[in-house]
């Protein structure tokens, strides 16, 4: 075959012509910053489903926590100035007690983390002084309170009522106060105060209060070592703890004698085992053992009240804890977390209630319906039966306090146990006579609490963003300037 000629020069150039650049897009200024095109639309939906999700649930966290933390401010803001005054150098600072304990089916962290999320700042924008009373399980707060009490009577000149008066071992809190006195350094002279935390320390409070003022000084012969309530297992009978090992497990269901092959084989075996020994070196340390109640609820009214019992009780402040476990209310859970400010203005303001004590009043009955009371033209119903029926329908204001938090306790607090001891949170509240006209709450004035609320509007930290930009540049209302100048002494004639 002939080879293909080739083409003419002219050709060629034709065909390889620059193809024209594509005109340049987008801003000029991005361009020759070398940052990217950027093409404003609208997302896909799933975006924007995403972003309106979390979006809406950012902004309802973020709007809560800030008028929480007003609403904190608000209340430090009304009790600083008694951290600004003044005492002399032999006189100690105001000391209140507070009382937490483990809510129930939980620890004792969610009572410490509640106290120092809502209830310290205020306390230490007042620069109070406290003591707390802790427990971790249910009866502690009881037996710590109560054992409190005794040792005031002691104190006191109260001798027991055997005759045989026992020396308290001295503490390191005795220690201290003897040199005190030594140093010459008072105690204030006034009301000091006590912070209880839940529902269910407010039950074992004013337990422990009866304890310590109407129970004897002296344990009773009879009562037996308090068990640790709350375990799912049942207490284990005689035989059970007889045949028990090291970790207090049954060995068996049934007790071994010594006619058995079991029994016999157990009993060859020498007595120092290196497998033993390792098992007393690795015992667990046992619980502490719960004081019992020296005084049973029924037995109020014929028990003698202590002779130094003052006229008036300690003052006390109840505040809220709530506390819901389980996944199934996760809804209200997720409803409470995003409310939070009304708990810590609550709070907040029976924490300066305590704080202030500037109203101290008693507690107040009142009538829960006569729904269950017989009819008045029954012929039926006598006088006396109505008269009884009418005493039970009235309860006492410390009864009913925070008893919705009943609601959302775990069901750990309303379980049985064979052999339990004596269960506080799940008995309901027994308030004797000659105790209950000695309690005293706080309580703020009307005058304080709207004192509180204008000093927060003069607050500059309480203002708005837009609103502290305003004054900044000196804006009127209507949107006009303030003379010439911004921030200037004076004002230009306009």
């Amino acid at each position: 075959m002939a080879d293909k000629p080739p083409a003419p020069v002219e050709s060629a150039a034709k065909d390889v012509r620059p193809t024209p650049q594509p005109k340049p897009t987008g801003n000029p200024v991005f361009r020759m910053m070398g940052m990217p095109n950027f093409r404003f639309k609208l997302p896909s939906r799933n975006w924007l489903i995403f972003l309106s999700i979390t979006g809406s649930f950012t902004t309802a966290i973020l709007y809560d926590r800030y008028h929480r933390k007003r609403a904190q401010q608000r209340w430090c803001n009304l009790v600083s100035h008694i951290a600004h005054e003044s005492l002399p150098p032999s006189q100690m600072p105001r000391r209140i007690t507070i009382f937490l304990s483990a809510p129930p089916g939980d620890s004792i962290r969610a009572a410490r983390e509640h106290f120092h999320e809502y209830v310290k700042p205020v306390l230490a924008a007042a620069a109070m002084d406290w003591d707390v009373i802790e427990g971790r399980r249910e009866g502690d707060v009881r037996a710590g309170l109560a054992e409190k009490i005794r040792k005031r009577r002691r104190k006191d000149g109260e001798a027991p009522v055997t005759g045989e008066e026992t020396k308290p071992l001295e503490e390191t809190e005795d220690l201290v106060q003897q040199w005190r006195v030594k140093a010459g350094v008072k105690d204030l002279e006034g009301v000091q105060g006590d912070l209880i935390l839940g529902r269910h320390t407010w039950k074992e409070y004013v337990r422990g209060l009866h304890e310590g003022w109407l129970g004897p000084l002296d344990p009773p012969p009879d009562t037996a070592e308090l068990s640790t309530p709350g375990d799912d297992a049942s207490p284990l009978t005689e035989e059970q703890q007889l045949s028990a090992g090291d970790d207090g497990s049954p060995i068996s269901e049934t007790l071994q004698t010594s006619e058995s092959p079991t029994a016999t084989a157990e009993s060859a075996k020498p007595a120092n085992e290196p497998a033993q020994a390792e098992a007393k070196k690795v015992e667990k340390p046992k619980t502490p053992v719960q004081i019992p109640p020296y005084i049973s609820t029924s037995a109020y009214s014929s028990a003698p009240l202590a002779p130094t019992t003052p006229m008036v009780l300690p003052p006390t402040t109840i505040l809220p804890l709530p506390h819901l476990l389980g996944f199934l209310n996760t809804p209200i859970r997720i409803y409470r977390f995003l409310n939070r400010r009304h708990l810590a203005d609550e709070t907040g303001r029976e924490v300066a209630a305590l704080v202030l004590a500037g109203y101290i009043r008693p507690w107040d009955s009142r009538s829960e319906g006569t729904g269950d009371l017989p009819f008045p033209g029954d012929q039926s119903s006598t006088g006396d039966q109505r008269s009884e029926a009418r005493a039970s329908q009235e309860r006492w204001e410390p009864e009913g306090v925070l008893e919705g938090e009943e609601r959302d306790w775990h069901k750990v607090a309303w379980k049985r146990y064979q052999g339990e001891p004596e269960r506080v949170w799940r008995n309901s509240i027994v308030i004797e006579p000659r105790i209950r006209e000695r309690m005293r709450r706080f309580d703020l004035p009307e005058a304080d609490e709207d004192q509180a609320r204008k000093d927060e509007g003069r607050d500059p930290a309480a203002k708005g963003l837009w609103a502290r930009v305003k004054e900044t540049m000196g804006w009127e209302e209507d949107g006009a300037v303030k003379g010439w100048e911004h921030g200037s002494v004076g004002e230009e004639s306009e």
